[in-house]
Order: C-alpha cells, then structure tokens, then sequence
C-alpha cells in the first residue's frame, strides 16, 4: 500500500483525496484551518457554484489562462462527470440561469459535507489545525514537516490554492513549496475582482445596474463585450461584468484600458434618440431630469447628464439637437478609466501560479520531480464566473488523486 500526503483541504484536495483513498492508498489529508473547504463556503455567496452545466469546448471557452492544457483533462473529468460524482454520492443539484449548476440545498456546507463524509468511508486520514511548514524528498519518499510532525509519504499532492480570500487559507504556501523544487511560478495577479476607476462614481455607489453592456479595450483591440449586470461601488465598478472584465486586463497596464458602458444595448443610437424624443414630448415643460425618470434611476440621471454636458434644471423645451445628440452619446459609449484593479486579496480566484509547462496534464504530475503533484488554484489556471474555476479544481483534483 502506497501513501499519499495532500497539502489543502480545498476543492481540489477534498477530491485528490477522495479518488487517492478509493485507489487504495493510505491517505492523509493536510489542512491548517479548523475545518475542511473553508473557501468552498463562500463561493456562489454561500450557496456553491460547484460547476457548469456545459460541453467541454463550452468549458474550455471560458478559461482565461492555460486552455490547451485542460483540454485533455476536462474530457478525462467533465462538468457531467462532476454532477454525476455528486450524485452517485447523494448530494441533489440544480442547474440555474447560465447553466450554473448548485446543490438542491442552497447549501455550500453540503458539499463540503458530502466530501468529508466520502473521505471518512474510504478511509483517508484527516489533520485540521495543522499547517505544512516544509515539503522536501529524500531519497525516494517525501517527508511533510507540519507544525506537530514530520510524515513520510511516497506521493505529495500541493493543492493550497492562491492568493485570493487569505482568511480561508490561501497565502501562497504552495508556490514556496514549488519553488523549493526548482518550479517556475508566473506572476500572480488578482482575477474576478473589482475595477477601481479613474471617474468617482460616488454619487450611485450600491447602484447595481442589469441589462446594461460593458466593453473593454486596448487599443483598437476589444477585449471584452458582455450583457449583463453591474454594481457602482465606493472605488468604481463591480459586479459580474466587471469580475469578467477584470479577468482579461490584470496583465495590461491600466492607462492603456479603456471600458465602454453602454445603458441601453437593446436600443441602436436611433431609436435610443426617438426614445428620448418621445419621453420628453411627453414631459413638455418639465426639466431634463424629470423627463428621463422612466429611462434611468435618478441617480443615475445626474452622472449621465453630467457626462453630456446638459445641466439637470435645464428646462427640455431649451434643449438643441446636438445636446439631445450627446445625450444619446452618453448612454450609449460611457468611457470609463481603469486605475487599477482591487488587491489581490479581494479577488475571486488567483491568475498565475505553477507553471502548467512544467506538468504533466494526464496525471498532474510534475515533470521535474518523481511522485510530486499539483492540483486546484496554485497552478496557473483561472476561468471566468459561473462554476468554471471549481471545475479546474475538481478536474485537476481527480487527476491528482488518481494517479498519485
């Protein structure tokens, strides 16, 4: 019987584990907080986003960093091989707008439940409160020296995640161990974060926008264009469209970005301008602000008009064709500046990590050292929102946990 030591109790952890112990390997789960999937509780804002309902080629669509190398991996373990493994353990789910697949329970501890329990009937070992301070091989056997103990293992499987949400665990233990082995890590930015903006948008900061499109360019080049929902915050956008956003620009510098709001996708320019046309007819004799009630809130109102130049008391019946123009304008191509992107420490998922040329994407296995792998956030794999980077987590997880 072989022994594997997993380092993170996470995601990827919790199933390296699992499929580990079910191969029949003595396994022994490492994890330094008071219990297990600390971040898997937050994720969907407590409810647990665990995949995507979709085709690997969907799949592999919206990974941001590394596709090609999941694309044999995510045919190995699929979203439907992830439901599939849920249920046969008992855990119903859902699938929500998006394909966004959930448990019945709107319970992320469920999950977690569920993976614990798996664990305890395979027999794998599990150590909470115990932090891996070293992982080094002598000879052909790893030893893990934790806070309480040193245990030899003939497998090591880093799962500790990233940077991001440092309270749940993830302070980037897993790159010191890599490179202690001689890995390359690539520069770790935030990813699905917040985008703090040159513009203050104080005046409708907790505004949260729907049906509204967000673009994001460099250059001439557009990187981003999405329907969807948006949140004015106390430093500038959030939200799912700025997470996404976020995702593609976290590697250009932020003067070189520039975002597009567009309030109105539905409506070309010309009809938006008989819109406008139409509403103020009715409102003869009122104020602008009073005669774009029924097109926007009234927050809003003003930082739009402000942006058209058109003052808000301004009677409608004094307005020129061209500021009805750059009224139109406004709504329709909102520029919006980039400063920069919220810390890391903020952010949904860590872009960078252990580089993937260095591993083995059948086994998760590192290509430099014998009997060593990778799984979860700490490789240099992120995706967009929806379930997709649990997915990685799990994919990669089962891979680990199979062939260790």
């Amino acid at each position: 019987m072989k022994s594997v030591a997993v380092i993170g109790g996470g995601a990827a952890g919790m199933i390296a584990a699992v499929f580990a112990a079910k191969n029949g390997n003595r396994v022994i789960l490492l994890e330094k907080n008071e219990k297990l999937g600390k971040k898997v509780y937050i994720t969907g804002k407590g409810r647990c986003n665990l995949t995507n309902d979709c085709s690997p080629e969907e799949f592999l669509e919206n990974v941001v960093s590394n596709a090609k190398f999941l694309s044999g991996p995510i045919r190995s373990f699929s979203p439907q091989d992830t439901q599939d493994f849920f249920e046969s353990l008992g855990l119903k789910l859902k699938t929500e707008r998006g394909d966004r697949v959930y448990p019945l329970s709107d319970k992320a501890s469920d999950v977690t439940k569920t993976l614990t329990k798996e664990l305890q009937k395979r027999g794998a070992e599990i150590a909470l409160n115990e932090r891996v301070l070293q992982l080094i091989k002598e000879d052909e056997r790893f030893c893990v020296v934790t806070d309480r103990r040193r245990i030899g293992c003939d497998s090591a499987i880093v799962c500790t995640g990233g940077l991001s949400y440092p309270s749940t665990g993830s302070t980037g233990d897993g790159y010191a161990f890599a490179r202690g082995f001689g890995h390359g890590v690539t520069e770790l930015k935030p990813s699905l974060t917040g985008i703090e903006t040159s513009e203050n948008f104080l005046p409708v900061q907790g505004l949260s926008l729907k049906n509204v499109s967000l673009c994001a360019k460099h250059g001439k080049k557009t990187l981003f264009r999405e329907t969807g929902e948006m949140l004015f915050t106390h430093f500038g956008i959030s939200g799912p469209l700025a997470l996404g956003v976020s995702a593609l620009i976290n590697r250009i510098p932020p003067e070189e970005v520039t975002l597009i709001l567009d309030l109105k996708p539905g409506l070309d320019e010309e009809k938006l301008k008989k819109r406008i046309e139409r509403d103020f007819a009715e409102a003869k004799g009122k104020t602008v602000s009073n005669g774009m009630l029924k097109l926007m809130p009234a927050r809003l109102i003003r930082v739009v008009l402000s942006r058209a130049g058109i003052r808000g008391d301004k009677r409608i019946a004094d307005l020129t064709k061209n500021e009805v123009q750059n009224l139109v304008f406004a709504m329709k191509s909102y520029e919006i500046g980039v400063k920069r992107l919220r810390p890391i420490e903020e952010a949904v998922i860590t872009s960078g990590g252990v580089n993937v040329k260095e591993i083995d994407p059948r086994t998760m296995e590192s290509k430099r050292v014998k009997g060593l792998f990778f799984a979860g956030e700490v490789l240099d794999l992120d995706a967009f929102t929806g379930g997709f980077n649990l997915q990685i987590a799990f994919t990669t997880g089962y891979i680990a946990g199979n062939n260790a």
